[in-house]
C-alpha cells in the first residue's frame, strides 16, 4: 500500500508541476506560476526515494513510469476535458500489469 500512495503521490506531484510550468509559459501566466510549478517538480524528485529500499532506482522508476501513464490520461479527461478511448484505456492497462509485474516481491 505504500508504494501505490507514494506512486500516486510522486505522479501528482510531476503532473501539477509540469502542469503549472505548461501554464506558465504555455498560457502566459506569471512567473510564480512556473516558480510553484519547478518546486512541485523537485518534490517529485524526492517522493520516490522513499519506496523500500529492495528496489532499486530504475526498477522504482520504470514501473513509475505505468502509474504517470495512467494519472496523465485521468489528467488529460479531468483538467482538459479529453475522454480517453479505448486504446488509451487498454495501453494503460497493460502498462499497468507491467508495473505490478515489476514491483512484485522477490522471493530470494
Amino acid at each position: 500500500m505504500r508504494s501505490i500512495f507514494l506512486f500516486l503521490l510522486a505522479g501528482l506531484f510531476e503532473i501539477g508541476g509540469g502542469y503549472l510550468v505548461w501554464l506558465w509559459l504555455r498560457e502566459q501566466r506569471i512567473v510564480w506560476v512556473g516558480i510553484a510549478g519547478f518546486i512541485v517538480l523537485s518534490l517529485y524528485g524526492i517522493i520516490p526515494v522513499f519506496q523500500p529500499v529492495q528496489h532499486p532506482f530504475g526498477r522504482v522508476y520504470a514501473a513509475y513510469g505505468a502509474v504517470f501513464i495512467v494519472l496523465s490520461m485521468f489528467w488529460g479527461w479531468m483538467i482538459d476535458g479529453q475522454l480517453p478511448d479505448f486504446r488509451d484505456c487498454t495501453g494503460a492497462g497493460i502498462c499497468l500489469v507491467g508495473a505490478v509485474i515489476m514491483m512484485w516481491p522477490r522471493l530470494n
